[in-house]
């Protein structure tokens, strides 16, 4: 029972220590220089695997959320790989839009002034300047020279975190969206999209963002509670005169929004209601401006909502601009789009019959919403129109997702693509697309649908910004500087991309910019989901390389965060319709969110986030990136996860098991040559292990085909463990030598199986460990191995390898060590004779398993008594007194 000394095969190279730390930069480094997860462009359609891979938004840090993600993506890519598929799988990064813009702003301490001129010797401050008000303004194009800069810097960051987590990227098909390449594609792909008569520009009602000066889409709306007031506001009957008669009782209204009154355009109640029916189609006026106004009757109105009767605004909200669309009514805007009430007295107040109509609006006249919104409370008051004292409430009002002021609705030109909102045949092939591919976990699919059924409008795809794609129209002025917006001036396709704030049209020069008789350019960029609804065209070479496009589209996976189903996923696909009459991809994977402790989801607006940094450290206190990746492979597709440092733990646990494990069984002499050598394996302790490797190989291939890896390394670590603590403590001796060469011969056969086998399992969820291990004894990367598969494995018949065998042997040998604990004796301890008591089923087992069982717990002798009652006992125990002389 003595342990000999190493006989390492000549094949086998081991290292003195195995240690974790050090893996991650050797192993990086040499995947990029021997190109292991390089893909093949010269290739077949059905030998791809192609991955339309999220780019983040390259303005700021990755958090700990990338890191789940991304790995789970990663898992997938491994995978397919490892099944022989030649797998497409790119990265870029999302570094256009308002994110960048302001990260620049506040970094650099500079504002963009469109009207300065370009200074080719521009440098920011050396220190910003803390109140916004006092950055340097720029001109245009050193604004975007400057948000070029500052996102090539946040992108090498971002490439050095994602190599350390050990994403299989290949790194050579990397792009961003605002590089030539991505704007040539979404202006080629808006171009089309115009031609197709799939976009269109028009003067209509926007959600507006006064802090970014910008327009924004249904999709990048978000509610967030905020405290208000109700105001109960009289609107009297019109009188001959056109003024209010006050002898009657007044259309009593409550609203939150009082400075919208000289808004007002119409009073609507549900056509159902019994207290308004005699009012439809009179007129009454408003307060304070005395303007005529119709009583109008609509479904969408709520009889049990405040008086039942609301004033209709051009516009308060998107209800107001539905009123506004089916009513036919006048539009009397009076927000602008810095967020204040028109400077100019509107004419329909001028030329109100109410005499000091115009004196009243000047009480208002450029004042903030929130300012005009108290004043025009204190006029009501004094006029007597203010019914009662406003009633603090509390209520959800409409934010863009990364603004931090309430919307307004403007009116002003904007682009729009067609995406099912005012068309319900397009909607339901949307929808249809939406069945046309499959979605992990399915559940999601819901998601989409009722995103899709419950748009009201199309894609507002303009900005009001700087740092983006231009929209490469310009427009011909006429004889008094009007612009041509019905036949816009569309550049060759071979100049994309273009910049009409920069470049003159074809037939013009710089001399006839906004010159009567000239032309203007389009001032607006495209929105970033615009360009981002586009990664699989502009990474798959859509315009540019038909062969590649045809080799990779439509692609296999997109794999993304659920809470993006509106934008991201659903404009894709919106785009892939129009442009491709196609799918973007066939299967669609949903990562859920990281919670912090108290269940609440990390985000960096919430100041709750983990940078991952020190995670990945591979020296304590961090865990590496194999253990970070164990701890985002427990989590399925589609599930929130909670950030879970002992999960983490476990999975370093794992990964210095699989370095220790593997030394043990590679310092006895196992090689790759005795991988599968079926015929070697003679006992049948070794052909239980293998049988049910083969059951869990079985299993983790089912797992994995289905998109399910947090199940395949349930599957994969339950049969590790077993392996680990089970049979190779049962086998150490025969390792050794012990009982005979035969018999060794089939402990090294099957320890080089199960290794073989498990480094392959583990791979895809432990990239830098089963890579280091496998460079021990084997060719080539673990990488380009084959996925293990249950046909490929030794198969033997029940009597060769009885059912439950390892377990129950293993059970007999956890017995024969606690009767050593409990006697407070040493493991080594040596047992001169024992009684083991179990069914005659476990008898016959032991029997089986003898040798190894008595050599694993030093007995000497024992006695096997059968009984019919189950458990396994072990009593009469007399141990070998110590030698004093040993």
């Amino acid at each position: 029972m003595n342990q000999p000394a190493s006989r390492t095969h000549d094949s086998v190279h081991l290292p003195d220590k195995p240690a974790l730390e050090g893996l991650k930069d050797k192993w990086d480094a040499k995947w990029g220089e021997t190109g292991v997860y390089a893909f093949e462009p010269d290739t077949e359609r059905s030998a791809v695997y192609s991955i339309d891979t999220p780019p983040p938004t390259a303005s700021g840090s990755l958090h700990v959320g990338h890191v789940f993600s991304y790995t789970q993506t990663d898992i997938i890519a491994r995978y397919q790989r490892m099944t022989g598929k030649n797998v497409f799988y790119p990265l870029g990064w999302d570094d256009n839009g308002l994110p960048t813009e302001r990260r620049v702003q506040n970094y650099y301490g500079v504002r963009c002034e469109p009207s300065l001129p370009h200074d080719p010797e521009f440098e920011p401050p050396a220190k910003p300047a803390k109140n916004p008000r006092d950055f340097v303004p720029v001109s245009r194009q050193n604004f975007i020279e400057l948000c070029e800069q500052l996102s090539a810097e946040d992108e090498k960051v971002f490439e050095d975190l994602f190599r350390s987590v050990g994403l299989s990227v290949d790194w050579k098909y990397t792009y961003r969206t605002i590089d030539d390449t991505a704007r040539g594609v979404s202006q080629r792909a808006f171009l089309a999209d115009l031609a197709g008569g799939h976009a269109y520009s028009t003067d209509a009602p926007t959600m507006w963002d006064v802090t970014f000066g910008t327009a924004v889409a249904q999709a990048e709306l978000e509610d967030r509670e905020k405290e208000g007031a109700y105001h109960r506001v009289a609107f009297h009957p019109a009188a001959a005169d056109g003024t209010a008669d006050t002898s009657v009782d007044p259309i009593v209204i409550v609203t939150s929004r009082p400075e919208l009154i000289p808004a007002v355009v119409a009073l609507v109640a549900h056509p159902d209601d019994e207290r308004y029916r005699p009012f439809f189609g009179t007129t009454v006026v408003s307060p304070l401006f005395g303007v005529s106004v119709e009583v109008r009757a609509h479904e969408l109105a709520k009889a049990d909502k405040g008086t039942g009767i609301a004033m209709v605004c051009t516009f308060g909200d998107l209800t107001d601009v539905t009123w506004w669309r089916e009513l036919d009514l006048p539009t009397r805007p009076v927000i602008t789009r810095d967020g204040r009430l028109v400077r100019e007295t509107p004419e329909w107040i001028a030329d109100s019959p109410k005499a000091d109509a115009a004196e009243l609006y000047a009480q208002l006249a450029g004042k903030t919403t929130f300012t005009a919104r108290k004043d025009i409370a204190e006029l009501l008051r004094e006029s007597g129109d203010l019914l009662a004292d406003p009633e603090p409430i509390t209520h959800p009002v409409p934010f863009y997702e990364k603004g931090d002021k309430p919307l307004e609705v403007v009116t002003s030109r904007q682009w729009y693509i067609r995406n099912g909102g005012r068309s319900a045949e397009l909607r339901d092939a949307l929808v249809e697309r939406g069945r046309e591919f499959t979605w992990y976990p399915g559940f999601m699919r819901s998601r989409y649908e009722n995103w899709v059924e419950g748009l009201n409008g199309d894609w507002l795809v303009s900005r009001q910004r700087y740092f983006g794609v231009p929209i490469p129209l310009w427009y011909r002025l006429d004889a008094d500087g009007a612009p041509d917006y019905a036949d816009p001036l569309v550049p060759a396709d071979e100049a994309l991309p273009v910049d009409p704030q920069a470049q003159a049209p074809a037939g013009f020069d710089e001399s006839q910019r906004d010159q009567p008789g000239g032309f203007t350019g389009d001032p607006d960029v495209l929105d970033t989901w615009a360009t981002s609804s586009l990664t699989p065209q502009i990474v798959g070479g859509w315009s540019r390389d038909e062969a590649l496009f045809e080799t990779v589209f439509p692609f296999d996976l997109r794999p993304q965060g659920h809470d993006i189903i509106r934008t991201w996923l659903f404009s894709t696909v919106v785009r892939a319709h129009s442009l491709n009459d196609s799918v973007p991809w066939t299967n669609a994977a949903l990562s859920g969110w990281i919670l912090d402790p108290d269940r609440k989801k990390m985000s960096k607006s919430k100041g709750n986030v983990v940078v991952p940094s020190d995670i990945l450290q591979e020296a304590k206190p961090g865990f590496g990136p194999d253990a970070v990746r164990y701890w985002a492979a427990s989590a399925r597709f589609g599930a929130d996860t909670a950030y879970d440092v002992a999960q983490m733990q476990i999975g370093r646990r794992l990964a210095m098991k699989l370095l220790n494990a593997s030394k043990f069984a590679l310092a006895q002499g196992v090689h790759a040559g005795l991988v599968g050598r079926a015929e070697l394996v003679t006992e049948p302790l070794d052909r239980a292990l293998l049988t049910s490797l083969r059951s869990t190989v079985a299993a983790c291939g089912t797992h994995m085909a289905a998109y399910d890896y947090a199940h395949m390394l349930r599957a994969a670590e339950s049969f590790f463990w077993e392996f680990t603590d089970d049979y190779v403590e049962l086998v150490k001796d025969r390792s050794y030598g012990a009982d005979g060469e035969a018999a060794q011969l089939s402990a090294h056969a099957t320890l080089a199986t199960a290794l073989d086998v498990l480094l392959r399992l583990f791979a895809p969820i432990t990239p830098f460990v089963t890579e280091e291990v496998w460079s021990w004894w084997q060719e080539g990367s673990v990488h380009r191995a084959a996925w293990p598969t249950a046909e490929a494995l030794p198969e033997f018949s029940a009597a060769e390898a009885p059912e439950g065998m390892l377990s129950d042997v293993a059970a007999v040998l956890g017995e024969v060590r606690r009767s050593k604990t409990e006697a407070k004796v040493s493991q080594k301890t040596e047992i001169a004779h024992a009684v083991v008591t179990a069914e005659e089923r476990i008898i016959d087992l032991i029997r089986l398993a003898e040798t190894d069982l008595r050599a694993a717990g030093r007995v000497l002798d024992w006695e096997l008594t059968p009984t019919p009652d189950s458990g396994i006992t072990v009593s009469d125990v007399e141990f070998v007194e110590a030698d004093p002389q040993r």
